[in-house]
């Protein structure tokens, strides 16, 4: 990758992270609190079919950077979100397979955002299906260390588009040279 083999400037990795577009997966659903954050803070994104999570990265073509073409991070990093703890208990029950597949085959960097929701809501048991609240912990712990998945609460979704723009960037700055 042509980041890799050159150093940037100070300014060159600013206009670089000015680049940064946010990917959405065409299958991401009630999403328009993010996607008004990302609106109303011009952050550029487009949708496509993602393999693997909801939400990754591409740079934009920046001909004065010599990047002549969108490069695409959807292969480095990727964030999976759940609206709800509701929505993730079907994700660690029914569709256990499914998901623990997800996790196994993505070789990137792995966050797990859950909306709505802490922590203390799965020990309270403040969802509404029948999960256990230790066999639910004891999954998230298993995935955690299994597939060294990140995993975020986000008690108040207002924050979740600043927090998917941040990690990316965050990363991305991490990596460039």
């Amino acid at each position: 990758m042509i980041l890799d083999l050159y150093k940037y400037t100070d300014t060159e990795k600013k206009q670089l992270i000015k680049s940064i577009g946010i990917w959405i997966d065409t299958r991401e659903k009630v999403n328009q609190h993010i996607i008004d954050w990302f609106d109303r803070h011009k952050i550029e994104y487009k949708t496509k079919a993602l393999s693997n999570g909801d939400y990754s990265f591409y740079i934009s073509a920046n001909p004065d950077l010599n990047i002549n073409r969108c490069l695409d991070f959807s292969h480095k990093i990727m964030i999976e979100r759940k609206a709800s703890l509701d929505e993730l208990s079907g994700n660690l029950t029914q569709n256990r397979d499914r998901f623990e597949k997800e996790m196994s085959i993505y070789q990137g960097k792995k966050y797990l955002l859950i909306e709505n929701s802490s922590y203390a809501d799965i020990v309270n048991q403040n969802y509404k299906t029948k999960f256990n609240p230790k066999s639910y912990l004891g999954s998230l712990h298993s995935f955690n260390q299994k597939y060294n998945l990140e995993i975020v609460f986000m008690p108040d979704n207002q924050y979740s588009g600043l927090w998917i723009y941040e990690t990316l960037v965050h990363y991305f700055t991490n990596i460039i040279r």
